[in-house]
Order: C-alpha cells, then structure tokens, then sequence
C-alpha cells in the first residue's frame, strides 16, 4: 500500500471523489486530513479550472488535502487519471497530519505520533510561466468563493 495526498477534486464531496471510492478501479483508504509541510502555489487553471499545486517549494501556502492508502491497482489509475507524468507529476512530499483515523502499522502510526509522512502527491512543473501570477489557495473546493466551477471530464 502507497500513501497518497489529494487536494482537488479527489478529496470527499469533491466532484472526483467518486473515483476514490470505485473499487473496480483499486482500493483507497481514508487515513486522515493534512497540509504540504512547505508551502506550494495552489491554483486554478485551464479553461476547465482544474486545480494544480505547482512544484514550486516556498512560494504559496500550507496546501490542506486529504491522505488516503491505496493498493498498486489505484495507483496505476491515479496516475492515468492525474495525466502522469506530462499533465502532473508524482512526488513524495512531508504531509502534516492534522487528523488521523488510520490504522496501519506502529511505524505509520509513530510517522502520524509524529505529525509528518511522506506521502504521494500529484503536483506540476509543467505548467504555462503565467499560472504562477494566478491567485494561490491553501485548500480547494470547487464551488467555492472563487467562482471557478470545475468542468467534470464527461462534460468537456
């Protein structure tokens, strides 16, 4: 099992999320919430404002999301799904653990004592220079304040 954090449209009550629960497409586990330990630019883009954390360290803010488990066959999907490796990225990253509900190991337990985890991440540095004058978020939600509705694939 892998540990992955999803900030967009994957987390829960998100337009994605129905994904993260399809076991035809692999198993996810819901561990708990989190944020980046660095700050990334999160931002919406493209025409079908999707969200993207630019794999800029440093810049931006603490980035909240939500860490899941998943087996090799979810993997392989959110890799497909996230356009790996030319739309987004995979990346090992510090997540912070602000809420835990997993249960795993002594190790994963002690790494979420602790307060941090390595955690797969879906994030760019193949974006277009202009993304980085976009506002920045420090959580995403799709009808949120920002007024950028998310176009789900099926409608594009």
């Amino acid at each position: 099992m892998a540990r992955v954090f999803v900030y967009g449209t994957l987390k829960k009550g998100q337009p994605n999320y129905k994904h993260m629960i399809n076991t035809a497409k692999g198993l996810a586990k819901f561990q708990g919430r989190g944020h980046t330990v660095e700050k990334y630019p999160l931002v919406i883009a493209g025409k079908y404002n999707i969200p993207y954390m630019l794999n800029i360290p440093g810049t931006g803010h603490h980035v909240s999301g939500e860490i899941y488990s998943v087996d090799e066959q979810m993997l392989q999907f959110l890799d497909e799904f996230e356009g790996c490796p030319d739309m987004y990225q995979r990346t090992l990253m510090r997540i912070q653990v602000v809420e835990w509900e997993g249960k795993g190991s002594v190790g994963e337990a002690r790494a979420a004592a602790d307060g941090v985890l390595e955690c797969f991440v879906y994030s760019t540095a193949t974006y277009p220079p202009e993304w980085v004058g976009l506002p920045y978020y420090d959580s995403y939600d799709s009808s949120g304040k920002h007024g950028l509705s998310y176009v789900l694939r099926e409608s594009r």
